[in-house]
């Protein structure tokens, strides 16, 4: 529903959180005043996808479409809230156990996506330099299941398939080391992998942003929905459903990354262009800013004159995922 990257305003900082997941006398059977019980979450909210149990197996090679002399990649699929999820694998050459990251793309039409589209030299960079890289289509692209959803998710559903991609590469017999696991995700992916740390910590060692969307889910919103040509419709159909910000503020802090990155437990590296017209280095700022705030560990790495998708500095900002990710993981 939400496209990539709003000239809008940092709104998000300010928000009430959404409570986490805790014991209940409807659970624990012991009797408590109503009054200390933490409502359930929204369905549609961090707070409820963290209480979700995952089901990522199954991962499967399907036909080879890369090789070279250091590495070889594959069409995949595997399993994930109920839903077959497709993909592309890259495996460097050798007996492992290799690193590995799970590849967020950013946001590309599903009705023109193919398998493995937005991070292709990203992919075959990493598995060139040691890394098991698993690019997830999303529900809804490429080879992937239908999204049941329509979108009106609010990316919980591309957020559950990064999850269960990462629990499916762990369980996966292929040459990959399961404590060294991390995110990589650029623009809309990049907002997918701050979701995934906020809502799951623990579950990887690391988190890579590229251009990241914004933290705060009523800027994306605003600059892909609300203000974007053609999509007043779309924009109508999750006010109905939502209502606006300033009238459900607690439903969009409860899908924003922000409003819980004091439960984000993993070093956090982002990349962002001076010159990006697409996602303003402001939100980037602000979300390294808010990070620190919260203890985050969080490195922000600028490029002056690059724009959204990265040029001649490409090399140079795989260069230091790369140190980021060895000192990460180890």
């Amino acid at each position: 529903m939400l496209a990539a990257c709003s000239g809008a305003p940092d709104a998000g900082s300010g928000r009430s959180p959404q409570p986490r997941p805790a014991s209940s006398s409807a659970t624990s059977g012991t009797p408590t005043d109503s009054a200390s019980v933490v409502p359930e979450p929204d369905p549609v909210s961090l707070p409820a996808l963290a209480q979700k149990s995952f089901d990522g197996s199954r991962l499967r090679l399907g036909e080879e479409v890369l090789r070279t002399a250091t590495q070889r990649q594959y069409r995949v699929t595997y399993r994930s809230g109920g839903l077959t999820i497709s993909g592309r694998i890259a495996v460097p050459v050798g007996d492992g156990p290799f690193p590995a990251v799970v590849l967020a793309h950013g946001y590309i039409d599903p009705a023109v996506y193919s398998n493995g589209q937005g991070l292709t030299r990203e992919r075959e960079w990493l598995a060139d330099h040691g890394y098991v890289a698993l690019h997830v289509d999303y529900r809804g692209h490429a080879e992937s299941s239908p999204d049941r959803s329509r979108g009106l998710d609010m990316r919980m559903g591309y957020t559950e398939d990064v999850v269960n991609a990462v629990l499916a590469l762990r369980a996966w017999r292929g040459p990959v080391d399961d404590d060294r696991v991390a995110l990589v995700g650029r623009s809309m992916g990049g907002g997918i992998v701050m979701n995934v740390l906020a809502a799951k910590p623990g579950l990887v060692r690391a988190g890579v942003a590229f251009a990241p969307v914004s933290s705060d889910a009523v800027d994306n919103f605003d600059r892909w929905v609300r203000e974007a040509p053609g999509r007043g419709g779309i924009a109508a159909l999750v006010l109905r459903r939502y209502g606006e910000p300033a009238d459900n503020p607690d439903f969009w802090a409860g899908i924003s990354a922000r409003t819980y990155f004091g439960d984000v437990t993993e070093p956090v590296l982002i990349h962002h262009g001076t010159a990006d017209d697409t996602c303003p280095l402001r939100w980037s700022r602000e979300t390294a800013r808010l990070m620190r705030a919260a203890g985050v560990d969080v490195t922000l790495r600028t490029y002056p004159g690059e724009g959204h998708a990265f040029g001649p500095q490409f090399e140079l900002s795989m260069q230091r995922t790369d140190r980021f990710l060895a000192r990460s993981m180890g």
